[in-house]
């Protein structure tokens, strides 16, 4: 009895032993102080440990102060102001007989385009003939009268008839004479349409022996010299711009900008678009043609600041521009607002101060690992 008692108290201690061998001695070794940091690291949303930076590449400039900032990018069309583009027509039916110019020829005012052979200037002719003539009987007709009038032979009345029609004749023939000297009509029935203003044929839309009228434009003439922009401003845009702020369209000519001047800003929003139209004055600009799509920088009044840094710091996701922010060792996503370019830099109005630490390399890697954060 005594030794199953032993034997019991024996296999009790070695339990006990055991449990607490167990308990004060773990499977595996305890990790070292670099495991420890990362596992850190990694309980940290959007922290990256000093090596994952280096093998990924990662670079980071620090963003510096910018005045002058521009209040937005918009996009818009390069259009002509409406005195630069001109429709030339007939001014009475006709066929062409000759062509003069070419599409693309560059002209100048006044010069002729072509000659177009019609029957009304002979009509009109033959009308000025009539009414020089009906002018001379009156003038004639009228002294005579006015002689009868003073011996007292015919009332004074008739005298003012005589007047009356001595005007209306000469009414005819002014008439007459204008038709045919607006419309560059000759005696023989020619017109010669000549170019209104200088610049290039746009369009050709006739060819010899095609008819032309009054309803049909054969050619437009185009000038370049100044040039427009239809501006589509967002919403967020929409009450900040007014006429007379700077607009600038970069790179155009040598690498300068084009600046302009806004003319107008449009009322209500475009339901379609859902942008307020605008409109811009360019100056002189050799590489913008009527028709190109461009990026236009609106300057503001020149009293915006922000911030400024380089171009490859900023990413889009989902059309939001964003950047990554390095705060100690973890990386931010923080959506900024771009409002244009200088040089390789961009210029930031909103979401970023000076002296923050963005990433300027490795940013797609980035976009990937904090994807979900």
């Amino acid at each position: 009895m005594q030794r199953k008692y032993y034997l019991i108290a024996a296999a009790t201690t070695l339990a006990l032993t055991f449990g607490l061998t167990a308990y004060y001695w773990p499977d595996e070794p305890p990790a070292s102080a670099q495991d420890v940091a990362s596992v850190n690291a990694k309980s940290v949303p959007g922290a990256i440990s000093a090596t994952q930076i280096e093998r990924l590449g990662i670079k980071t400039a620090a963003a510096q102060m910018a005045t002058d900032v521009p209040i937005g990018t918009v996009p818009a069309s390069v259009t002509l102001p409406p005195e630069a583009q001109v429709a030339v027509t007939a001014p009475f039916d006709g066929a062409v007989v000759r062509l003069l110019v070419v599409q693309g020829e560059v002209v100048s005012k006044g010069q002729a385009l072509a000659i177009v052979k019609s029957r009304q200037p002979l009509e009109y002719g033959a009308e000025l003939a009539r009414a020089h003539a009906r002018l001379g009987l009156a003038e004639v007709s009228a002294k005579r009268t006015r002689q009868l009038v003073d011996e007292g032979i015919v009332a004074a009345a008739r005298a003012d008839e005589m007047n009356a029609q001595i005007r209306v004749a000469r009414t005819d023939v002014t008439e007459n004479a204008r038709i045919l000297s607006q419309a560059g009509a000759g005696a023989d029935g020619t017109i010669t349409l000549r170019a209104p203003i200088s610049g290039r044929v746009a369009m050709v839309n006739v060819q010899t022996g095609g008819p032309v009228g009054g309803t049909t434009a054969p050619f437009v003439i185009e000038n370049n010299a100044a040039l427009m922009l239809d501006l589509q401003l967002p919403e967020r845009l929409a009450n900040s711009v007014v006429p007379g702020m700077t607009v600038a369209v970069s790179g155009v000519h040598d690498g300068l900008d084009v600046r302009g001047t806004i003319l107008s800003v449009g009322a209500s929003m475009d339901p379609t678009t859902r942008s307020v139209p605008a409109k811009a004055r360019l100056g002189s600009a050799p590489n913008l043609v009527p028709g190109k799509s461009v990026l236009a920088v609106i300057k503001g009044t020149g009293k915006q600041s922000g911030t400024s840094i380089p171009a490859s710091a900023i990413t889009q996701i989902d059309g939001q521009d964003y950047v990554y922010v390095r705060i100690g060792n973890r990386f931010e996503r923080r959506p900024v607002v771009s409002t244009g370019r200088a040089g390789i830099n961009a210029i930031v109005s909103e979401g970023l101060k000076p002296g923050e630490l963005v990433a300027i390399s490795g940013v797609s890697e980035l976009k990937v690992m904090l994807a979900g954060d």
